[in-house]
């Protein structure tokens, strides 16, 4: 199943099998316009085959996911993983943190829809687009341990993560200054939920980084040098964790933006998002 946000995010849509329904028509659901609040509900996991009985005989094409509001929605944090792909950590030109990835915690106000323009800030004279595999997770949860991590997360969704990239490298303690400006992270624009990807699948699905239509990097989870469920693990420790917290999992490869380009996220199987730069 799909969930997806009306482009001005009023709406959720669900899709099965192509066809999409607006929440709003299934009895129950009439006032959920965020996904976190959907996905934490006791009835989420009976959702699909409501979806599916009701679909059948009046789904339709859904939202223009073109212009789909963010997965996130501001009421759960975004955590991100960094220097999680070797080639990330070559295009910063260091290494791959031994005891743990690099992290960082970023403001709901950096987000934009899908199709929304970049608008790079005049502090930074370098900045980069980097696309990524999010997990969304469903339920609140603390001290995840590795081998229990899906348990936790309800679905996936396609991330493109922007940097400041001459801060990182004037003083890798700037990340998060570097990633909180306006528009600098898109969530979207569907998120899939977990039980389409059986067993070890997600972990050959491709994630690429594209500006004007070329292939900058490209890598599968299966390249992380920390698994989806140690990151699960990791980020739990200790701290709890709403639904609708999106942990980003790390980029294969970074690109520099300028006015003019558009930059892509493409996630296999779950979505792309797609920007121009400002």
């Amino acid at each position: 199943m799909k969930l997806a946000r009306s482009g001005n995010g009023q709406d959720i849509f669900a899709g099965v099998d192509g066809r999409w329904l607006p929440l709003r028509e299934i009895g129950g659901y009439e006032d959920l316009t965020r996904i976190g609040d959907l996905i934490a509900d006791p009835r989420f996991g009976d959702l699909e085959a409501r979806v599916r009985r009701a679909a059948a005989g009046s789904g339709g094409p859904g939202p223009d996911l073109s212009e789909a509001a963010p997965v996130a929605d501001g009421s759960a944090a975004i955590w991100g993983a960094g220097l999680n792909y070797r080639r990330h950590s070559e295009d910063l030109e260091t290494e791959q943190p031994g005891s743990g990835p690099g992290s960082y915690l970023r403001p709901a106000s950096c987000l934009i829809g899908n199709g929304g323009t970049i608008r790079l800030p005049a502090q930074s004279r370098r900045v980069t687009a980097e696309a990524e595999l999010g997990l969304v997770v469903g339920t609140r949860c603390k001290d995840v341990r590795r081998d229990e991590w899906r348990s936790v997360i309800a679905g996936v969704t396609t991330v493109l993560d922007m940097t400041a990239e001459d801060a990182i490298r004037q003083n890798p303690r700037y990340i998060p200054w570097a990633k909180g400006f306006d528009t600098f992270c898109s969530i979207g624009p569907a998120l899939v939920t977990l039980d389409e990807f059986p067993g070890d699948s997600l972990d050959g699905i491709r994630v690429a980084t594209v500006r004007n239509g070329e292939v900058i990097a490209a890598a599968t989870p299966r390249q992380m040098k920390y698994d989806l469920g140690y990151l699960v693990e990791y980020f739990t420790m200790g701290r709890t964790f709403a639904p609708g917290t999106v942990i980003c999992t790390g980029t294969p490869g970074a690109v520099p933006i300028n006015p003019g380009d558009t930059v892509r996220a493409e996630v296999e199987g779950v979505g792309t998002l797609t920007h121009p730069v400002g």
